[in-house]
C-alpha cells in the first residue's frame, strides 16, 4: 500500500512542479512584453510608429515625411517628462496644485498643437480614423490603469 501511495505522491509532485515552472515562465514573459521598445532609440521608435500609422491610416510618402518630425519631437518631450517624473518620485516630492494645473494645461496645449499639425498633414478620413484609434488607445490605457490599481 505504501508503494502506491509514494508513487501517487511522486506523480502529483511532478505535476505541481511542471505547473509552477509554467506559471513562472508566463509571468516573466508577461512582464517583459512591454519593455521591447525601451532598448530602441527615439528615432527607431518613431520610425516604427510612422510605419504603424502608415498601415493604419494608409499614409503616402509625403505624409510619412511630414509626420516623422512631429512624432520625434513628441517622443523627446515625453522622455523629458518621464525623467522629471522619475526625479520627483526618487526625491519623494509632492506636486503642488498650482504646478499640477500648469502641467495639465501645458499638456492640453500640446495636444491641441499636435491635433492642428495632424490636421494639416492628414486627410479628413485619415483624421477621423486617427481620432478613433487615439480614443481606443486611451480606453485601453484606462482599463490597464484600473486593473493595476485593483491589484494594489
Amino acid at each position: 500500500m505504501s508503494y502506491k501511495y509514494n508513487n501517487l505522491k511522486n506523480i502529483i509532485m511532478k505535476k505541481v512542479f511542471v505547473v509552477a515552472v509554467i506559471l513562472v515562465g508566463l509571468t516573466t514573459f508577461a512582464q517583459e512584453k512591454g519593455k521591447n521598445t525601451e532598448n530602441l532609440s527615439l528615432e527607431q521608435q518613431t520610425e516604427l510608429l510612422v510605419k504603424k500609422m502608415t498601415l493604419d491610416l494608409d499614409l503616402n510618402e509625403k505624409q510619412q515625411n511630414a509626420i516623422r518630425p512631429v512624432l520625434l519631437e513628441e517622443s523627446k518631450k515625453r522622455e523629458v517628462q518621464k525623467a522629471e517624473r522619475k526625479a520627483r518620485k526618487k526625491n519623494e516630492e509632492k506636486v503642488s496644485k498650482e504646478k499640477m494645473f500648469e502641467m495639465k494645461s501645458k499638456a492640453l496645449d500640446n495636444q491641441l498643437a499636435i491635433k492642428e499639425k495632424m490636421k494639416s498633414i492628414l486627410t479628413t478620413d485619415q483624421m477621423e480614423k486617427w481620432e478613433t484609434l487615439k480614443a481606443d488607445r486611451k480606453g485601453k490605457m484606462k482599463q490597464k490603469n484600473e486593473k493595476m490599481k485593483s491589484r494594489e
